[in-house]
């Protein structure tokens, strides 16, 4: 690779951020000397995809560091030890890095890297025998490299989705993706190195990863991770005073307003500026409610995992407009089409922007841009790419200022349903 830099978890650890007051360098310096330190590995690997089935944590960037560039599947914690073999079998994974209580949802005998202890030390577990790595904290990291790079157009990760026809499949996103969909993230959001951002959502979905993960890394700020979402717990660490964004599906937001009901005090997080929903729609008494408990506007936006995630968003620049999911982020185009298309099933169907000259169009909503996935795996069918557009499925309303909003109270994108749960 002619700059590392072009890489995700090398281009994080160049900002000089921090994950659970870890230094990101550190993390992702040990994903590179544990390669480094153990031949198995990098022989699982040759050919092969990784995967990743860890809860949010540092070790999430260890393992993606560790994936050596190539495309990580992102296995989410709650998978059901079925799905986890298909998605090995399906996506060719020579290795997985997890931890030691997930470990016993894998196939029997599948090679796998424990990174309970990382970044100081690991466990590989390859072909019966185990042996413990010292990953070391000072490694010799070179980040030299363009921090302006656009992100290699290799695979950097696999996510499997519904892709609306309910069979899973591997949605393949590339480091280009991502990379330039955290830039525009930090763009829309304001982050800066000053901000403290609580990552709430499974780094295994795409918003989770790159909204609440990547981009605030990138703005070289800080990330306070839960490796399970608990509303007690999340009204504590932003009550601490250091938390200055939260970025949630709309049932975090609904458990957190109910938590602050039922104690009947408002929420007290002086540092807290920016609040942001997506993955499903968000309904007007939550978006008010919590604007009224904290005094910040909670803000929509809207993706799905073939966007790399996000696409839209009512971004700080601008006064938030409630009950929109905003306008379109940086580098990215939005387009209202006819007719909406669905799926494989819509194959040569005629389809035309609306007319611009209108106040407001209606159709489907679709994306272009280089958050654009390259596909799914085995180049199965699913959602499509026509003439540079991705067909999302979604049937929303454009206005004329560039403001987009759902048609009708329900949102199809395939990252739009999170098993989340709460204690």
């Amino acid at each position: 690779m002619s700059d590392p830099l072009s890489l995700l978890p090398f281009a994080l650890a160049a900002r000089g951020g921090r994950i659970d007051d870890i230094p990101v360098e550190q993390t992702v310096a040990a994903g590179v000397t544990l390669l480094r330190r153990s031949v198995p590995v990098v022989r699982a690997l040759t050919s092969r995809r990784s995967a990743i089935l860890l809860p949010t944590s540092p070790a999430f960037l260890t393992a993606l560091a560790a994936s050596d560039g190539r495309g990580a599947v992102l296995v989410n914690p709650l998978a059901a030890p079925r799905e986890i073999a298909h998605q090995f079998a399906d996506a060719n994974v020579g290795v997985v890095f997890t931890n030691s209580a997930l470990a016993t949802r894998l196939p029997a005998g599948f090679p796998h890297v424990l990174l309970d202890d990382a970044p100081r030390t690991a466990k590989v577990v390859i072909g019966g025998e185990s042996r413990s790595i010292d990953l070391g904290e000072h490694f010799g990291l070179e980040l030299e490299g363009d921090e302006t790079a656009e992100g290699a157009d290799e695979e950097a990760a696999i996510v499997y989705t519904s892709a609306m026809n309910g069979s899973p499949l591997g949605a393949i996103l590339t480091h280009r993706n991502l990379i330039g969909n955290a830039r525009a993230t930090v763009d829309a959001a304001g982050f800066s190195r000053d901000d403290v951002t609580l990552s709430v959502l499974p780094y295994s979905h795409l918003f989770g990863l790159v909204v609440t993960g990547a981009a605030p890394l990138l703005a070289g700020g800080r990330v306070v991770t839960m490796g399970r979402f608990n509303a007690v717990r999340a009204i504590e660490f932003l009550e601490q005073g250091a938390i200055t964004s939260i970025m949630g599906v709309p049932a975090v937001f609904a458990a957190i307003i109910a938590l602050l009901a039922k104690r009947r005090q408002p929420l007290r997080a002086p540092a807290l500026r920016l609040s942001i929903c997506g993955g499903a729609v968000l309904p007007g008494e939550t978006q008010d409610r919590w604007t009224e408990l904290t005094g910040v506007e909670l803000r929509q936006g809207y993706g799905l995992t073939e966007a790399g995630p996000v696409c839209l968003c009512n971004g700080v620049s601008e006064p938030n407009r409630r009950g929109t999911l905003g306008s379109p982020l940086p580098g990215i185009e939005v387009s209202i089409r006819h007719p909406v298309s669905y799926g494989a099933g819509s194959r040569g169907t005629p389809e035309r922007p609306m007319p611009e000259t209108a106040h407001e169009v209606e159709g489907e909503i679709c994306v272009r841009g280089g958050n654009v996935f390259r596909g799914y795996v085995g180049n199965r069918p699913g959602l499509e790419v026509r003439g540079g557009w991705l067909h999302t499925g979604d049937r929303g309303r454009m206005h004329a200022s560039g403001v987009v909003r759902f048609t009708v109270e329900s949102c199809l994108c395939s990252s739009s349903s999170w098993p989340i749960r709460y204690r």
